[in-house]
């Protein structure tokens, strides 16, 4: 197997791996702790798990208040998720398919919240005293999230050593 294909198969697991987790963990939310809209449960004194339904997409924006912005939602969302695919398939680098793949994954636990319910399962809630950094969010959120700092972190910072510029040919004097 070709480098570059152990790597984009790599981030296809790690795609699925983020899905699986945020799907497993909302459902244990839902259905383990039988939480309901607005419950919170404590568990470190700078972390609880609140439940939310997130109408909208990032940060709350573009709010689907009526079926048709739902299915609009659920039809862009998946467009990107699509563009993610096809650019994470082009990726040689491990490190940008890493990126890529947490934001498909993501966005595929999210399109499929929004698919089922018509919103988004929130509950990750982190806070220092009244002091919240984020809003509520989920895994999805978090992976999203982090591959878009990889992905920009790697456009801004990485340098691709392995490819090398001609060498100038000697100027005489």
């Amino acid at each position: 197997m070709s480098p570059t294909l152990r790597n984009r198969l790599i981030g296809v697991l790690i795609a699925l791996a983020i899905f699986v987790a945020d799907q497993l963990l909302k459902a244990y939310v839902l259905h383990g702790l039988e939480m309901q809209l607005g419950d919170s449960i404590s568990f470190l004194p700078i972390f609880n798990f609140t439940l939310t339904h997130n109408y909208g997409v990032s940060l709350g924006m573009f709010t689907a208040d009526s079926q048709e912005m739902r299915w609009i939602l659920v039809g862009v969302t998946a467009l990107i998720a699509v563009g993610v695919t096809v650019w994470m398939l082009r990726e040689t680098k491990l490190a940008d398919i890493a990126g890529l793949a947490m934001i498909l994954g993501g966005a595929m636990g999210n399109i499929k919240d929004r698919y089922d319910y018509g919103y988004v399962i929130d509950f990750l809630d982190l806070h220092f005293g009244a002091f919240r950094p984020f809003l509520i969010f989920n895994i999805a959120d978090a992976a999203i999230t982090i591959g878009v700092v990889i992905i920009l972190a790697r456009s801004l910072f990485a340098s691709d050593k392995g490819e090398t510029e001609p060498a100038s040919e000697a100027v005489e004097s």
